[in-house]
């Protein structure tokens, strides 16, 4: 069975709102802590082994860029929640041991969408615009939970589904 009109949402659509800048940053990031545990550690008197070395600057290297990441997709997911970006970023720098991102993950608000008909932002779930009363999605007659356009009877209330949620209907 084929599902149709569904928003695909996984890891690389996330992905793809980091911008750029923090994946510049991530990468000098990177760069940085390879010449920090390779170069510079290397001319301390009680440096560990190459190895121990690399490994370190990988890690190293890894952590830093993840955490610069992390600060450019909460930068752009709280724009897109309708959030003030300014203040999740700067929760997200400031409080330490990455408190501030388990808060922001905790605390976001769920994405909005546009009404079609007259185009203000509603939370995703809603049966009806608030603002023009625009049916959104298909809907039990009786107890106006949501269905999906296939069903035959509501699986909350068990009523018989009419043609009315039926996809071009209404």
């Amino acid at each position: 069975m084929e599902v149709k009109n569904e928003t695909k949402v996984g890891f690389s659509a996330e992905v793809s709102i980091i911008p750029a800048w923090a994946w510049v940053l991530a990468l000098i990031g990177f760069a940085g802590m390879q010449v920090l545990c390779n170069v510079v550690m290397a001319r301390q008197h009680d440096a560990p082994p190459p190895v121990v070395r690399a490994l370190l600057g990988l890690l190293a290297g890894a952590v830093t860029a993840c955490y610069l990441l992390l600060i450019g997709y909460i930068t752009r997911d709280a724009r897109r929640r309708s959030m003030s970006p300014v203040l999740w970023t700067f929760v997200a720098i400031l409080v330490p041991n990455a408190l501030g991102m388990i808060l922001y993950f905790i605390l976001r608000q769920p994405i909005r969408t546009a009404c079609p008909q007259c185009g203000s932002f509603v939370q995703r779930g809603f049966n009806f615009c608030p603002h023009c009363s625009h049916k959104l999605s298909p809907s039990c007659p009786k107890c106006q939970h949501m269905v999906t356009a296939d069903d035959v009877y509501c699986p909350y209330c068990a009523t018989p589904l009419a043609a009315a949620v039926r996809p071009g209907a209404g």
